[in-house]
């Protein structure tokens, strides 16, 4: 129940002292013609309405949550306590430099760390999410063509493995998107790469790992091939987990790359907001960025580049989830960091051999931070396709894999353990998905009706996608 249908007319729960100055009315053309819509609810049933949606809801403090490329993993609480410092919270955007030099101190500290795990040279925090920092990196490598007087250059290639938001970016950027095929191993096909790559190519956008959980073992060939070409190498970086510390996209030949705080560094992902997609960028692109950059000589102070493309959003990005990545950063520190990638490359390949025997995964023999499953083979036996599987996972506590995505594997699950995750909750997936399997061998018909356990049941998701509901009508 929506929290207007609860309203009772005359019921609250603001008890504010009275007003002991003269009220100023706006004049009668500024005022609302009608009263604003706002529910009238008594302070505890507004308590229980929130917590009653809290238990519909799952999270990865409810259980296990292993969405493909979505790296949902523990966010610990010392980054909360630290976002929460007053010194963070008390500020404003538009305050003197001089007033606030321990915020641009993190800035600062935290661009040296982000740049030393990517081999980037500068780091811009401007971009509120990751396909905003897709966009912001592309942004960039049109300003450096365009300085350039190289106009010709107009398509971004995008490997079939990539991320769904690559070709959107591209394309919102003013490119032409020309996509390149995976090999039978899933990586990157290097003959039509050589063939794609021209004096048109502004450049390639490359996530690695790639969505099939693989390292792309032609990595420097792939960015030799584009710099021959007179294009540049953007990094997704949605997928570092799996290889930070251990391996650096500057080294690999990258010029631009994008992270995803919320994915890699442990801050919340938020429910549409707020993010943190930082961009970093080699030297020659590095006038080219948007906001400003961070500086020190006596003091901290900003600088906008040279040659800036202008402004992403308003101010200086989601500060806050920024001195939450510091906080884990500086937790791990040097060591931890690349043992925790190394975990979450270890988590993911127990869960791909403990499946192997009924669920094997599309690709390769091993993997990087997560693998993708076929189910086709199951629903030509059963009729049970991998949406019935991913709803029955629901009925155990789980949150289901990515489904149906990558596209390029049909009746795929995209499974993501992260390194959170302890080995007897990953035994307890596995014993779920066999458990599943053998229903879907003896009783595919309940499998058909899943969820059954859950606050809201099977959809028709047919109905829901053409006749969606997607606001609450007043009564006038």
């Amino acid at each position: 129940m929506l929290i207007f249908e609860k309203s009772r007319q005359g019921r609250g729960c603001s008890m504010l002292p009275a007003c002991d100055v003269e009220e100023t009315r706006l004049p009668q053309e500024d005022q609302r013609q009608k009263a604003l819509h706002l529910p009238e609810i008594a302070e505890g049933d507004l308590s229980r309405h929130y917590s009653e949606l809290a238990r519909k809801s799952h999270g990865v403090n409810d259980g296990f949550y292993p969405l493909g490329s979505c790296t949902m993993k523990y966010n610990p609480k010392i980054n909360e306590a630290a976002a929460a410092l007053p010194g963070f919270t008390g500020i404003h955007p538009l305050q003197p430099e001089h007033t606030v030099q321990g915020c641009l101190e993190v800035l600062d500290k935290a661009e040296k760390y982000l740049c030393a795990i990517t081999g980037m040279d500068r780091m811009v925090f401007q971009p509120a999410a990751g396909a905003h920092g897709e966009f912001t990196g592309l942004l960039l490598i049109r300003a450096y063509h365009e300085s350039r007087g190289d106009t010709r250059r107009t398509k971004i290639l995008v490997p079939d493995s990539a991320h769904g938001t690559n070709p959107a970016s591209a394309v919102m950027a003013g490119y032409k998107v020309v996509s390149v095929p995976s090999d039978a191993d899933g990586c990157v096909d290097l003959e039509k790469l050589k063939e794609a790559a021209d004096e048109e190519t502004a450049g390639i956008m490359l996530t690695n790992p790639n969505t099939l959980g693989i390292f792309e073992k032609h990595i420097l060939e792939i960015t030799e091939i584009i710099h021959e070409c007179g294009g540049l190498c953007y990094y997704d970086g949605a997928n570092l987990n799996a290889v930070m510390g251990t391996v650096r996209p500057g080294d690999m030949g990258f010029d631009v790359v994008h992270l995803n705080l919320h994915k890699t560094f442990s801050t919340p992902h938020g429910g549409g907001g707020p993010g943190s997609g930082p961009v970093g960028c080699k030297e020659l692109l590095a006038e080219f960025l948007p906001s400003v950059l961070v500086e020190k000589d006596e003091h901290y102070y900003m600088k906008k580049p040279e040659h800036s493309i202008g402004e992403m959003k308003s101010f200086y990005g989601n500060f806050l989830v920024v001195v939450r990545a510091l906080s884990y950063l500086m937790t791990l520190g040097k060591e931890g960091i690349p043992e925790a990638g190394r975990n979450a490359v270890l988590n993911a390949n127990y869960m791909m051999n403990g499946l192997k025997d009924i669920f094997p995964a599309a690709y390769g023999k091993s993997c990087m931070h997560e693998f993708v499953i076929s189910l086709a083979d199951l629903k030509k036996k059963t009729g049970i396709s991998a949406m019935d599987i991913a709803k029955g996972l629901l009925d155990n506590g789980i949150h289901p894999p990515t489904m149906y995505f990558p596209l390029i594997v049909d009746e795929a699950l995209m499974i993501e353990p992260t390194e959170t995750e302890s080995r007897e909750t990953l035994d307890e997936a596995l014993e779920v998905f066999h458990n599943l399997y053998r229903q879907a061998l003896e009783y595919p018909d309940q499998l058909h009706r899943a969820p059954v356990t859950t606050p809201v049941t099977r959809l028709d998701e047919v109905e829901a996608a053409r006749h969606p509901v997607l606001r609450w009508h007043f009564d006038e």
